[in-house]
């Protein structure tokens, strides 16, 4: 990685944010892929910060903090959800617990992925699609919570019965998700994964991509209708400072020895605009709940825009607490839950890998290699055998809300999210920082989800642009993906009892997997550009190739992306059986790159000489 101390301009003169004389400007590299200290994704999109560089450290911390925060509402929503089903609904101080174990367990997650796993920059988090299999197991007549749980008169939190009851619930929990996780790990570090992507192409990724985010758009439209003002007053400060007021920098002091203490101009506006455009609608909801403008009655509209909804949570929490494996007991297993979790397991891995290739396309990585997939789904399953080892309530997945940040923000170094994952450590072992971060008004976070997953369902879609989109094949591919991968999800969840086999395991699977919209559609998508008879050219495969090889270079950027971290397989544990895990990277023999250089060179020397007869022409032009 290009690190910020070689840098010359106050630690900022990244070219993605640096022009002449310390001001900071857009690149704009030349063609050819991402380049070092600021370049352009595979989308075109410029960049401030590739997934080479590292920015200066106070960027990377509030760079992360925004990560975190933008993070933070699928996080909270995680264990808010689950409480009911774990006799937790009047147990405001477990919940919390619950927050910052999984704010813990998520900043594990993610150092472990963005080190060891696929290596991009993408958060770690509490999964959705465990969700329903969970809550299913739990509606089970022997897992139902008693009557007198339900009544917040008779609920004393602190009474070893009461304890007995959620804490039983919550360990089968972990035991299903502890046996799913090891489906996974097996999936990613055998090759399986890997070799299925030899036959996904732009047309099962595009709708995949979409379907991510397309389908969240009743919660993310149910969370901002709390209260619409706060939600479009969100939105309006994040497509202002994202989009209108980019190009604008604001002279902010910082320090240089040769210049001593000086004015910089710093485009604060374009890297932080989901940092400022929170904090700013945060500040607007306390000045409205201290004056009394918002309801204070919980059945009013707009009570939950006001930032004191949660303040018991805030006063009870303890100030540290340290999340451990097994803090609920030791987890049990029951086959009841595991097939439905595994239908989970089977919808996170395909959403993830969509996100893996949407990620390396906005933060300018060559899309992930096999070897890369292999391990980021490998370790994925790894984070759901912690998240089940710490009693999170879920697994973990990749954030589709994350990536779609790094499009607005374009600083895509991985660095950022290392920090951000240090912060979500940070706040699960204070327990008075997790509190606090969870009473973000639920307006405001459904006004950032609307800008974030319409970033996402524009990224999902930009794959086409590889395709023959006026191939009738083409267009009937993804028209019906799409549409499927829409309609028969609703159908499904509004008519659960007309798909009732008899057998509660196969139940729970049948609905979880056409329930999830992003597997029906990727599936279809999978199925049909594989069967359907179409040239490589016409399915966008072959320019989808040329577009990810590129050059000697671009070998050089996915080595430096993707290999394994502190010189595993080339300095240390260099053995010849290495490159034969499905995990490892393959390393060409001395020939063969002796060949690869030679052809490189020869290439870059014709395109050399075609440069400067083009220049020659344009200088004796008249």
């Amino acid at each position: 990685m290009t690190s910020s101390s070689d840098k010359d301009l106050n630690e900022l003169d990244n070219t993605g944010f640096v022009g002449e004389h310390g001001r900071h400007c857009h690149s704009s590299p030349a063609a050819g892929g991402p380049e070092e200290g600021g370049g352009t994704g595979h989308s075109g999109t410029k960049l401030g910060y590739t997934v080479t560089d590292v920015p200066p450290w106070y960027l990377c911390i509030l760079l992360g903090i925004q990560h975190f925060l933008t993070a933070m509402g699928g996080l909270v929503a995680v264990p808010l959800i689950l409480s009911k089903g774990l006799c937790l609904e009047h147990d405001l101080l477990t919940q919390s617990h619950l927050i910052n174990t999984i704010f813990f367990v998520s900043g594990i997650c993610t150092l472990l992925q963005v080190v060891f796993g696929v290596r991009l920059p993408i958060i770690q988090g509490g999964t959705v699609t465990f969700l329903t299999p969970i809550l299913a197991m739990l509606s089970l007549p022997s897992w139902k919570c008693p009557a007198w749980t339900q009544n917040a008169t008779l609920v004393n939190a602190s009474s070893p019965e009461f304890i007995q009851v959620w804490q039983t619930r919550m360990r089968e929990v972990q035991g299903t998700i502890i046996v799913a996780s090891c489906f996974q790990i097996f999936v990613g570090f055998s090759g399986l994964i890997g070799f299925l992507m030899r036959f996904i192409g732009p047309l099962t990724i595009a709708p995949t991509i979409t379907l991510v985010a397309l389908p969240l758009f009743e919660p993310a439209g149910d969370m901002a209708g709390q209260h619409w003002g706060i939600a479009f007053m969100t939105i309006f400060f994040i497509v202002l400072f994202s989009q209108y007021l980019k190009d604008i920098a604001v002279p902010l002091p910082s320090y240089q020895r040769d210049k001593k203490c000086h004015y910089s101009p710093i485009y604060l506006f374009q890297i932080f605009p989901v940092l400022l455009g929170l904090s700013l609608s945060w500040l607007l909801c306390y000045v409205l709940t201290v004056t009394g403008v918002l309801p204070a009655a919980p059945a009013a509209y707009g009570h939950l825009a006001r930032t004191d909804t949660r303040g018991n949570v805030l006063a009870q929490a303890p100030w540290f607490r340290l999340p451990y494996p097994g803090q609920w007991g030791t987890p049990t297993v029951s086959v009841a839950g595991i097939f439905g979790i595994l239908a989970g397991v089977i919808s996170s891995m395909m959403e993830s890998v969509g996100d893996y290739y949407a990620c390396a396309r906005l933060c300018g990585a060559p899309p992930p290699p096999q070897h890369a997939i292999n391990r980021g789904i490998g370790v994925e399953g790894i984070g759901c055998l912690l998240a089940g080892a710490w009693g999170t309530g879920s697994g973990t997945t990749s954030y589709s809300e994350n990536v779609g940040a790094l499009g607005i923000t374009k600083v895509g170094s991985p660095v950022v999210i290392i920090a951000g994952a240090c912060a979500m450590l940070l706040s699960g072992i204070f327990g008075k920082v997790g509190a606090m971060l969870a009473s973000i008004p639920v307006p405001v976070i459904g006004g950032m989800f609307i800008v974030m997953f319409g970033v996402i369902t524009a990224v999902g879609i930009s794959n086409l642009q590889y395709t023959d989109m006026n191939s009738s094949r083409n267009i009937f591919i993804f028209g019906f993906s799409l549409f499927a991968g829409l309609t028969i999800p609703n159908w499904a969840s509004k008519n659960s009892t007309l798909l009732e086999t008899g057998i509660i395991q196969l139940d729970q699977v049948i609905l979880v997997l056409l329930t999830t919209g992003m597997f029906v559609g990727g599936l279809l998508g999978f199925i049909l550009d594989n069967t359907i008879p179409g040239t490589q050219e016409e399915r966008g495969l072959l320019s989808w190739k040329q577009n990810h090889e590129g050059g000697m270079e671009s070998s050089q950027l996915v080595s430096k992306v993707y290999d394994l971290p502190f010189g595993i397989g080339t300095k240390y544990c260099n053995v010849s059986w290495f490159r034969y895990l499905p995990a490892c990277p393959k390393r060409l023999s001395c020939d063969k790159r002796m060949d690869e250089l030679k052809a490189a060179g020869q290439k870059n020397s014709v395109k050399t000489s075609l440069e400067r007869n083009s220049e020659i022409s344009a200088d004796t032009r008249i």
